[in-house]
């Protein structure tokens, strides 16, 4: 879309329209290449060029929108916003294996099977081979390095071990997934260093799916500006990772946190905005609180049926949650699965209706046998009151 902030003579029009496509065109290239496309949802490109009028020289701007479509279309505008149910779509797993590699501009679209990056081809492959050896499901995902992120190529983070490896190479790749992955003993072939800081991985895989390149940088902008406010940046590192499921549900990201015990839990969240990045510092990373609204689930706990499970889930570090679902089920009774998917739940509901019938039952019989006992007195009583007026009126007749 053109928008020319100025109005032309005559004279100036016929040069300005032949003019224009050309040299819009050219810059927006030249726009395009320095600037990368996932860190402006709204490219403007000015263009000043120079148009003759009368014999004098007259400089014009106009500024030019791309990526505006790609922006409404997948961005956080987007109509399949908030569409889906988020809980219960991360499948289980008991440990996350991140290899920093390159930048998210420079993954294809299918990085662990790519002839051109042999290190990620090569370590997802291992870890295929080796899966049946492992003791916990183990996933792979590539991050991104550089400022703000804690890591350089090559570096290998494991959790929730909470440990980053130094010096990954193509050549001792057998010997981490030994060391590490299959034995759970640190590797020998390269530097061990134990981390004690929060991780936020963001979904910025661009080449992979469109939504995630729209959605992820900015929310890396955010979390990064707002690290900064609170003087976190040694506490906290925000890092782009490649495809981790659920496209959909853009932005995803993943939060591992480090807690006083030890013990790291790694939550994943959809439909992230900048506008609760505050939220996700404040009340997840901060005080161990789930934002439930976005929760997708988190690592080690199989998929929940229903999203009011939500609640009962707390963080290590956390200490305000309360379980009033988990409670309030367990005072109005739960629900089993019986074999061969014959339900053998309880209707408590139902079987307070049929003890109130009983109840009531009782009620009418003992009220029926109270009325019966009266009335066997009474006639007895005036049987009694008979016989002693008849005994009295044969005495006063002799």
């Amino acid at each position: 879309m053109l928008i020319a902030p100025f109005k032309p003579n005559p004279r100036t029009y016929f040069h300005l329209h032949h003019i224009l496509p050309k040299i819009s065109l050219s810059k927006i290239s030249q726009q395009q290449k320095q600037t990368p496309s996932s860190l402006r949802p709204i490219l403007t490109a000015s263009v000043n060029f120079s148009v003759m009028s009368n014999d004098v020289v007259s400089t014009e701007s106009v500024t030019v929108n791309a990526d505006e479509d790609d922006t409404v279309k997948f961005g956080f505008q987007r109509p399949e916003m908030y569409t889906e149910k988020l809980t219960g779509s991360v499948h289980p797993y008991g440990r996350h294996v991140f290899l920093c590699y390159k930048t998210h501009n420079d993954w294809p679209a299918r990085i662990e099977s790519s002839d051109s990056d042999l290190l990620v081809k090569r370590l997802a492959g291992a870890i295929k081979d080796r899966k049946n050896d492992f003791a916990v499901k183990s996933l792979l995902t590539v991050c991104e390095g550089g400022d703000g992120t804690g890591l350089t190529d090559g570096d290998v983070l494991v959790f929730p071990d909470l440990v980053k490896y130094s010096g990954l190479e193509e050549s001792n790749i057998d010997s981490f997934v030994e060391d590490v992955l299959v034995n759970g003993k640190p590797w020998a072939s390269g530097t061990e260093e134990k981390v004690a800081a929060s991780y936020v991985f963001v979904c910025a895989h661009n080449s992979r799916d469109k939504r995630c390149g729209v959605c992820g940088p900015p929310l890396i902008e955010k979390f990064n500006e707002e690290i900064g406010v609170r003087g976190l940046k040694d506490q906290i590192f925000v890092s782009a990772c490649s495809h981790v499921g659920g496209h959909k549900y853009a932005g995803n990201l993943i939060i591992y946190s480090a807690a006083q015990d030890e013990k790291v839990s790694g939550h994943w969240y959809g439909y992230v905005t900048p506008n609760d990045v505050t939220e996700l510092l404040d009340q997840h990373i901060k005080k161990g609180e789930i934002i439930e609204r976005i929760w997708r689930g988190q690592m080690g706990v199989p998929p929940v049926e229903k999203a009011e499970k939500a609640v009962e889930q707390t963080l290590p570090n956390g200490s305000d949650l309360k379980e009033s679902v988990k409670e309030e089920k367990e005072n109005t009774g739960g629900c089993c699965q019986g074999a061969n998917g014959v339900s053998c739940c309880r209707d408590e509901s139902s079987e307070a209706k049929t003890e109130g019938k009983k109840s009531y039952r009782l009620d009418i019989f003992s009220k029926k046998w109270e009325q019966h006992e009266i009335f066997t007195a009474a006639a007895l009583v005036g049987a009694v009151a008979t016989v002693a007026v008849a005994y009295s009126l044969y005495k006063r007749s002799r």
